[in-house]
Parts: structure tokens; sequence; C-alpha cells
């Protein structure tokens, strides 16, 4: 999901304390919903913004709300890029389907309005 190690994400376990996955017996890691929302949002500001690990600390510190708001935003962006994307390719896939004499038709017909 992230593109990262297993031994990067447990040494951020133990970097953060808002990180707390489940264990069983056998020491296996079972994260919550909340423990991969708390994974996007070191994610983002290590990886992403580039901060260190001890200011990205200090930024969930002092604006926890305010990261995780911000990264909800940049998802709903990136799923409206990807629907703009493909409302795009869907076009240029139809405006390829249609003969120069309809485009010309088309345009005339823009013209007159």
């Amino acid at each position: 999901m992230f593109n990262l190690s297993i031994s990067n994400i447990r040494f951020w376990e133990q970097e953060f304390e808002i990180l707390k996955p489940k264990k069983n017996k056998k020491g296996d890691r079972f994260f919550t919903k909340q423990d991969v929302s708390n994974l996007k949002v070191i994610y983002h500001l290590l990886k992403e913004k580039g901060y260190t690990i001890e200011g990205a600390r200090k930024k969930l510190l002092q604006q926890p709300d305010h990261v995780s708001d911000r990264i909800k935003m940049i998802d709903s962006l990136k799923k409206i890029k990807v629907f703009l994307q493909s409302l795009k390719d869907n076009l240029d896939k139809k405006d390829r389907g249609i003969s120069i004499a309809e485009k010309t038709l088309l345009k005339k017909s823009v013209e007159k309005k």
C-alpha cells in the first residue's frame, strides 16, 4: 500500500506513539483502519513533505487534525483527478471515432449559436 519495507513500518511503530497495531501470540501485527490512517499521515509527512522524524512527531502533536484533514483533501483531489483523466480519455476515444465531415458539421452548429 505504501511501497515500504516491513522493517520501515516497524521502525515507524517505534518512533510514533500513534501507531499501535494489535499483535497475536506469534507477534504478527494487525493494523486497524485507524492505524492505516495514521500510517498515511506519517507517510505523507515523511515521504511526501520531507519532514524529519522529529519534525513529523512535533507536527502530529501540534496539529493532528489539520494534518489528517489535509491528507483526506489530497486523497479526494487524487480521486477527482483520476475521474477527470478517465473522462478525458473517453472523450478522446469518442472524438477519434468522429469523421472529419461530422466535426465540420459540429463546428458549424456551434458557430451558429
